[in-house]
């Protein structure tokens, strides 16, 4: 993501400065001198923003939960307290299109909801707006441009180690769906960008109790233009 922002900074009709940031969470193992050593090397402004969040989530997620939800509030009250902190006006976080699919499930199948996470997002407090500049990207396409480019790997030991996991089951799920009905992603993704509020039950997102009036309104004016005409 930061590879493409740099490029957008040099080539895009708009002026924008880049400050990247990276939170150490402070999760035993972690490999605390990769990230600094390359955004050095690449004369990259930078903060690492240390937060033993790692304690708070062990101490708190009962035995045998998963971390992930904690880790992602603490995680993401960090990000947001430190771009407020620096005056930073967007938050570009790095969550590509199997992301946002595997939160859409996760959400029907265990919050009973219809919700994904947008490429834009104004924060519930109204002090940050947050962007996913890599939302349209296929995972593989950025697995392999990291590759093509020799990015460092650091890897997450709080969330690929824990059983059960069931972002990890949903994403297998979706790996097989690819692989046995090309095209099914990409369908998948363009129906969260064209959805129809009348086609579904939310009475919050369209008037189903106002369709008698509507309804009358309609045939009113049907019948004023056939005795017009």
């Amino acid at each position: 993501m930061l590879e493409i922002l740099r490029n957008l900074q040099r080539n895009a009709p708009v002026n924008f400065s880049l400050v990247a940031v990276n939170l150490d969470q402070k999760q035993p193992g972690f490999p605390e001198h990769v990230l600094p050593a390359y955004l050095d090397k690449q004369g990259v402004e930078y903060h690492i923003v240390e937060r033993d969040t790692y304690s708070v989530v062990k101490e708190k997620t009962p035995e045998g939960k998963t971390t992930c939800a904690l880790c992602s509030r603490l995680r993401r009250g960090s990000l947001y307290g430190f771009a407020e902190e620096i005056g930073a006006n967007k938050i570009a976080l790095g969550h590509h299109r199997e992301d946002i699919l595997e939160t859409l499930f996760l959400n029907m199948f265990f919050g009973g909801n219809l919700k994904a996470m947008p490429p834009k997002l104004l924060s519930d407090d109204g002090k940050n707006i947050v962007i996913r500049p890599l939302a349209y990207c296929k995972e593989a396409d950025i697995a392999e441009f990291s590759r093509l480019m020799e990015f460092p790997i650091i890897p997450c030991n709080l969330c690929g180690s824990q059983p059960n996991m069931q972002r990890q089951v949903v994403k297998e799920m979706l790996a097989e769906w690819d692989k046995k009905f090309p095209g099914r992603l990409e369908s998948m993704f363009k129906a969260v960008t064209n959805i129809a509020p009348s086609q579904l039950a939310d009475r919050r997102q369209f008037d189903f109790e106002g369709l008698e009036a509507k309804q009358a309104e309609l045939l009113a004016g049907r019948i004023q233009a056939f005795n017009v005409s």
